[in-house]
């Protein structure tokens, strides 16, 4: 499995590190708040809503240099937009990722 990392965070910052630190900040406030909406959306068979929860989370999934958890996400929204379950666990297991890797910067 990738791993998260912040190369696209910091070559945003170009070396400041005020920057990269409000960055993290601000994933670090949103990312848990968009995970719940998604969950309960997803819960509640709200695909509609819930495919519009991972279209936000994905932009995070790739700033975090995770293209082939991006594409999954990806692939996760247009199936959700059709009904369409499949790729849950995936999506899940990236979400999960992302979580820890908050807990450790």
């Amino acid at each position: 499995m990738e791993k998260p990392n912040l190369s696209y965070i910091e070559s945003m910052s170009g070396g400041d590190t005020i920057f990269t630190e409000k960055i993290i900040d601000i994933i670090k406030n949103e990312f848990p708040q968009e995970k719940e909406l998604y969950y309960n959306n997803y819960n509640s068979n709200k695909y509609k809503q819930a495919a519009d929860n991972v279209h936000k989370l994905k932009h995070k999934i790739s700033i975090f240099g995770l293209n082939k958890s991006y594409k999954i996400a990806v692939a996760f929204e247009n199936n959700l937009l059709e009904g369409n379950t499949n790729l849950n666990n995936e999506f899940n297991s990236i979400l999960v990722l992302i979580t820890k890797y908050l807990q450790k910067i």
